[in-house]
């Protein structure tokens, strides 16, 4: 049986020195290398004015006349490697749904994701003509899309959109769903496009703003809200743990005592059984089977029968019949007024 093809894996080390060599002047092509940290650790204007003894306004000057003639001689085919490049990453973008982060095109494109991988295969893409490149700030990561479906401008705001929608709804939900509220025919567009944002987050297969803890948990109190939310009713507390254990959480070692810790402490979650925790949301309260008792008896404003007082307080405490009924037997506030029947003592 065939064996389906290797993807082909870029020597992006070479193709950038190769790039560089391109550049006259020894001193503009440690600039480029320099700030976009090809081979090092990216550097400032001023860390590289010092070293070459130039003012930082002339680092910045010369790094822009450098960087606009590459993408020119870019544009003319006469660049070594870039319509190899741009080809590959087409075609990755493609699979992918015509965005990226530079991060996951560098790790596709050369088996790693180290920091110099990325700053190699961002400088690439910035001089590839049918590609745009988005700029990593505080909204978005660093990102490549085809030029031809979305340039930088409308990639940032078709990434606003979804943004906007996903608030509109107000809760996470699957890509499908959104892409369909938002207008955009390819889930997988949809999702290309939400990877690129840093206020947006997915786990679970549902997507949602980056503070919501269903898509983004950042503690472990976060990470117990998810479980139960995701299992849908009460567990135990070693259930959690292993739920945790056996997750897609980026970190996920943490000890069962820390666990039990934390559903201790946060209001969201209250105690039903012996171990045993429930949302709050669900209708749950905190108390004893005692408390819970008195609830029921206040609502009902009128004697219960005992197994009438049972069904309701087990619909807020896993707990045992019998400890009901030793808790209407035993507690001073409740007396019975009939055979069976029970009302509050004052």
């Amino acid at each position: 049986m065939p064996q389906a093809p290797t993807a082909t894996i870029l020597q992006t080390e070479q193709l950038v020195t190769d790039v560089l060599a391109t550049i006259d002047r020894e001193r503009e092509r440690e600039i480029v290398g320099r700030r976009f940290g090809l081979f090092d650790r990216k550097e400032t204007l001023e860390q590289i004015g010092e070293m070459l003894g130039i003012t930082r306004e002339r680092v910045r000057q010369l790094e822009k006349s450098v960087v606009t003639k590459l993408r020119q001689t870019a544009e003319q085919g006469s660049l070594p490697h870039i319509a190899d490049f741009q080809t590959r990453v087409l075609e990755l973008l493609n699979d992918t749904g015509e965005a990226a982060r530079v991060s996951d095109l560098a790790d596709k494109l050369s088996n790693e994701a180290s920091r110099e991988e990325q700053a190699r295969t961002a400088f690439l893409s910035q001089l590839s003509p049918d590609l745009s490149v988005v700029q990593e700030d505080d909204n978005f990561y660093n990102s490549v899309g085809i030029k031809a479906v979305h340039d930088e401008k409308a990639l940032k705001a078709r990434v606003a959109k979804l943004i906007e929608t996903i608030k509109e709804i107000g809760e996470p939900k699957s890509i499908e769903d959104i892409a369909k509220a938002v207008g955009i025919d390819n889930s997988k567009t949809a999702a290309a496009l939400a990877s690129t944002s840093k206020q947006l987050a997915t786990l679970n297969g549902r997507w949602g703003l980056v503070k919501w803890p269903m898509v983004n948990p950042k503690n472990i109190r976060d990470k117990i809200y998810v479980i139960l939310k995701e299992h849908g009713k009460h567990m135990h507390f070693n259930q959690i743990a292993s739920a945790i254990k056996d997750s897609d959480f980026k970190r996920k070692d943490v000890t069962t005592q820390a666990i039990h810790n934390e559903l201790i402490k946060d209001k969201r979650f209250v105690l039903i059984g012996r171990g045993i925790y429930a949302l709050k949301e669900w209708g749950y309260e905190k108390g004893t089977v005692a408390d819970i008792i008195t609830e029921v008896l206040k609502a009902a404003n009128e004697p219960l029968h005992r197994d009438e007082i049972v069904k309701r307080v087990l619909k807020s405490r896993f707990v045992k019949e019998t400890t009901i009924l030793l808790n209407l037997q035993g507690k001073p506030q409740f007396k019975r007024v009939a055979k069976a029947t029970y009302a509050l003592a004052e």
